[in-house]
């Protein structure tokens, strides 16, 4: 069972799992490449080894409250989530500088919350389907950059507050997609008329319908994690565990 437990006297936390008791391993490529020697260790102990007769106690962690800096699949990188004690609330952050360090965790008294940092659009994927389905009768690319250039400024007018997020997968934790308001819409098809004439209009009309929902005209919002820290108290000291505590970290 995984448990986040704090040292309240030093404002340390660990997490701990059952792979804290899990051994160590040297390899040896001589004189057999397949000699190694094993070290146990228990991670946990030590830190109560370091923190002996410090008063201890067991964080929540909050559900749904993971957020990271860079891409799920990025192994060096920095995440923060929530906990709790019931009075106060934290943000954990969880990171490591090599991919051959452990993670390591801080503990900051307070709340995040996420900034939105800008709206764009997606350029690439716009030029791309526009060519693939104009293949008949391919539009010029100033037209194309009109197009993206006037998208863009509309973008750039919205508020995210007015728009709808739709379940659109991102390898980024910090991006997200939005579909465009109703007003942004009509702006955005009564303004093509100047780029666009005759069934050139009514092909990109149809094209902008097709894809405001669900395609590449989803708008991509990106996100900042903004970190508000509140002032430690100053009651909290040194004392022995107390029994309630103690069973918290006993616990398997």
């Amino acid at each position: 069972m995984n448990q986040l437990i704090r040292c309240i006297h030093c404002n340390e936390i660990f997490f701990k799992t059952p792979f804290d008791q899990w051994p160590e391993y040297e390899f040896y490529s001589y004189p057999f490449p397949e000699n190694f020697q094993s070290a146990e260790k228990d991670d946990f102990q030590d830190f109560l080894k370091n923190h002996r007769g410090h008063r201890f106690e067991e964080l929540k962690i909050l559900e749904d409250s993971f957020v990271s800096e860079k891409s799920y699949l990025e192994p060096v990188k920095i995440s923060y989530f929530k906990a709790t004690n019931g009075k106060e609330n934290f943000v954990v952050k969880k990171f490591r500088e090599k991919i051959s360090e452990p993670l390591k965790y801080q503990l900051i008294a307070g709340d995040y919350f996420l900034k939105c940092s800008g709206i764009d659009i997606q350029s690439k994927e716009i030029t791309k389907q526009l060519e693939r389905e104009f293949m008949a009768s391919p539009l010029s690319r100033s037209k194309i950059n009109n197009f993206l250039k006037l998208y863009r400024q509309i973008a750039d007018s919205m508020e995210i507050e007015n728009l709808e997020r739709v379940l659109e997968e991102s390898s980024h934790p910090l991006e997200v997609y939005y579909k465009m308001d109703e007003l942004s819409l009509a702006y955005l098809l009564r303004n093509c008329r100047r780029i666009f004439k005759g069934k050139e209009y009514l092909n990109i009309e149809e094209f902008i319908h097709r894809h405001k929902d669900d395609g590449v005209l989803l708008l991509k919002a990106t996100f900042q994690v903004q970190i508000v820290e509140v002032a430690k108290s100053k009651k909290e000291a040194a004392a022995p565990i107390p029994f309630e505590a103690r069973k918290v970290i006993e616990k398997k």
